[in-house]
């Protein structure tokens, strides 16, 4: 009997275009809750979908550090964050958790 090979799932491979990214970031803003960890690692992801290398190179951050800062493990200062969404061509976006009276 053959053996069938599974592979462990990788999001970064399935996000093709901008849609995607944006779509899957607010999936995971709004499972994240208070989880910094989990939106780090989320950028991570799509840093990974869109190349580290040029990533590092548009931060001027090393690729080491953002691998560290953005695996969920690390814990990255908040004008890292900003450095990469913004290098990766994204926007942080405020809306109100519930609907005014």
């Amino acid at each position: 009997m053959s053996r069938t090979g599974l592979k462990k799932w990788d999001s970064a491979e399935h996000l093709q275009s901008d849609e995607e990214i944006a779509s899957y970031l607010d999936a995971c803003l709004e499972i994240a809750g208070d989880d910094a960890a989990y939106i780090a690692k989320a950028l991570g992801v799509v840093a990974r979908a869109k190349g580290m290398t040029q990533l590092s190179k548009d931060t001027g951050l090393g690729r080491e550090s953002l691998y560290k800062a953005l695996s969920g493990e690390g814990n990255p200062s908040f004008a890292t964050i900003l450095k990469v969404t913004r290098a990766l061509g994204l926007r942080l976006h405020a809306s109100t958790t519930q609907p005014q009276a």
